[in-house]
């Protein structure tokens, strides 16, 4: 028997962590299992084509939100092709809604809910026995005679007891590495998948370093932890970056996904030995507004975290990303603004505008109609109003998005926004807003524009600031060149300079 544990990615860099647990779970089992992983980006024939080619009998599908749609056509094309190709579907897009899922999507034959490595083991020895008997298996739902049945979870495993999931695959040194040292979360934020699962498993501190030291020692570009709040213990967050520190390879870059209020003095003590570039972190405010908070259920000092984010700035070795999601229950639009600005104001190394995405098995999913929520049919569910904003609010924000990571996360224009926000005497929030304005205005978010555009574009925006500013445009033009002569390369300063600040 043939299989194939496969998923499409979200982009080239990006691999699949779970698909690499599954492997390694019955790697020494006999079958003939082949893990190969596509992209959402691939032609729709050249998938197709290369899982009928590999004449498997049962392929297995990693499901989320940004390639079920996909997944779906794909999947029913292959069961038309192959009548007697068997399809097993796991992922958190499948999991909760499973039985539902099975009956609108006849071509589907099993799902796996929840962790799979116990499930997939066991599902595998069926396969194995030649016996069948789907009943043994935990977490499955799976067609009978004519009817969806589905069994119970079993027990969960102790996590080192799972085996280190690049044993038996090649590390791909030119993507992103996942790694996985805790399974669940702590805390109950009702729009996040991680708090439905209540249960919090770690791995032991020695296997972590373990495993760290094998990946530092292949000298992967980016390891990223996928722990949902790392630092959740913060003893044992420190005794993993500490080790990190005394073991860095000067290479390799480790993401991490904390929570701000979290960290404390033995935090700061331990990072501040950190060489620039070692560590990348992740820290979601959501939003600042109390009641926001409290609505979903999200204990945080908002206060506190601030005071985090501007002091890991201050040390200038860590890149500091802050979420802000628009869309959560009792925060209007100016509520928004004023979220922007109080993030803004510690000037995080990007600043990450998201959008509230209301997905299966959350409790704000549970609560749409509560919140008069209107929200895409199809994953990724993303929000198109609420009770709170209006579906122009939304598409403003959106705006406002492109503007800020052209401008404020890509870099290269920290001193012009800083003048330009002081000179126009207005909040951050709206100076962006204003900037996104002008952009979509002048139709520039029609096209693609090089770096030294862009720079000649914030110059067309200054000008425009000419009638209630006299000068602006002179004085923006100061300090634009010198955000260029800083980011740009010598020779494309001088190109520029020879063409001058005309758009053509």
């Amino acid at each position: 028997m043939r299989i194939l544990l496969t998923t499409l990615n979200s982009k080239y860099i990006h691999t699949n962590l779970s698909l690499k647990y599954l492997y390694s779970v019955v790697a020494d089992s006999g079958l003939d299992v082949e893990l190969r992983e596509f992209t959402i980006n691939n032609e729709r024939d050249l998938v197709f084509g290369e899982i009928m080619r590999g004449g498997y009998d049962l392929v297995c599908f990693s499901c989320y939100v940004w390639n079920i749609e996909q997944i779906r056509s794909l999947c029913s094309d292959l069961k038309k092709a192959r009548p007697d190709l068997r399809i097993l579907l796991g992922g958190p897009e499948v999991s909760y809604e499973s039985e539902r899922f099975l009956r609108d999507n006849p071509w589907a034959d099993f799902i796996i809910r929840g962790e799979g490595e116990k499930p997939f083991s066991q599902f595998c020895r069926e396969l194995i026995s030649g016996n069948r008997d789907f009943s043994k298996v935990s977490s499955l739902t799976y067609w009978g005679l004519d009817t969806v049945l589905s069994n119970e979870a079993g027990s969960l495993p102790y996590m080192d007891r799972l085996p280190f999931p690049y044993t038996y695959l090649e590390v791909e040194t030119d993507k992103i590495v996942y790694y996985e040292s805790v399974r669940g979360c702590p805390f109950r934020c009702s729009y996040c998948i991680s708090s439905v699962d209540s249960t919090v498993r770690e791995l032991s501190l020695e296997r972590v370093r373990r495993d760290v030291g094998y990946l530092m020692y292949k000298n992967i570009r980016q390891v990223k932890f996928i722990d949902r709040t790392f630092n959740y213990n913060k003893a044992r967050a420190g005794e993993i970056w500490q080790y990190i520190i005394d073991k860095d390879n000067g290479t390799t870059n480790f993401h991490f996904e904390i929570c701000g209020d979290l960290l404390d003095s033995d935090s700061f003590r331990v990072l501040s030995r950190a060489r620039k570039g070692l560590f990348q972190f992740e820290i979601g405010v959501q939003s600042a507004n109390p009641y926001t908070l409290r609505e979903i259920s999200r204990k945080t000092e908002t206060a506190e975290v601030l005071q985090n984010i501007s002091k890991l700035m201050e040390l200038g070795t860590i890149e500091v990303h802050v979420d802000l999601i628009a869309g959560l229950p009792c925060e209007d639009y100016r509520s928004f603004a004023e979220s922007f600005d109080r993030v803004y104001a510690v000037h995080p190394s990007v600043l990450q505008l998201g959008f509230l995405k209301l997905l299966k098995g959350t409790r704000i999913r549970r609560e749409a109609r509560e919140h008069g929520y209107v929200y895409r049919n199809k994953a990724p569910y993303e929000v198109i109003s609420n009770k709170y904003m209006t579906a122009i609010d939304f598409v403003k924000l959106k705006m406002v998005t492109t503007v800020l990571d052209l401008y404020y996360n890509r870099g290269g224009f920290q001193r012009t926004l800083e003048f330009l926000i002081e000179d126009m005497e207005v909040t951050p929030f709206r100076f962006f807003e204003r900037l996104a304005d002008f952009y979509y205005s002048g139709k520039y978010h029609m096209a693609s524009h090089k770096k030294e555009d862009l720079y000649r574009i914030l110059y067309r925006f200054a000008m425009k600031q000419e009638a209630k500013l006299s000068g602006i445009s002179t004085r923006a033009e100061h300090f634009l060149t010198l955000d260029m002569m800083d980011a740009l390369n010598p020779e494309v300063v001088r190109r520029f300079m020879e063409k001058g600040w005309e758009l053509k």
